[in-house]
């Protein structure tokens, strides 16, 4: 299996990243050649990327709500002027 099962190394991964190695982990299990030891380990990595760009996207919707908040496009705009 060629997945990256060291986590030490995760806290480096961009979302883009997290996702590829997520579609590649789909992949390799829905090919159905990966033994029961390697697709547990396999699902295993696939359930913390996922939790990794859930939270990514959290962090993202945070940002755009801020950024979007009347208040504070009233406060860019006045600064405008």
């Amino acid at each position: 299996m060629s997945t990256n099962t060291d986590p030490s190394g995760d806290e480096q991964l961009s979302f883009e990243e997290a996702m590829a190695e997520l579609d590649e982990l789909v992949s390799q299990m829905e090919d159905g050649d990966l033994s029961l030891d390697d697709s547990l380990k396999a699902f295993e990595r696939g359930v913390m990327l996922t939790r990794k760009c859930q939270e990514a996207l959290s962090q993202a919707e945070l940002r755009v709500k801020t950024l979007t908040d009347a208040d504070t496009i009233e406060a860019l705009s006045s600064g405008d002027a």
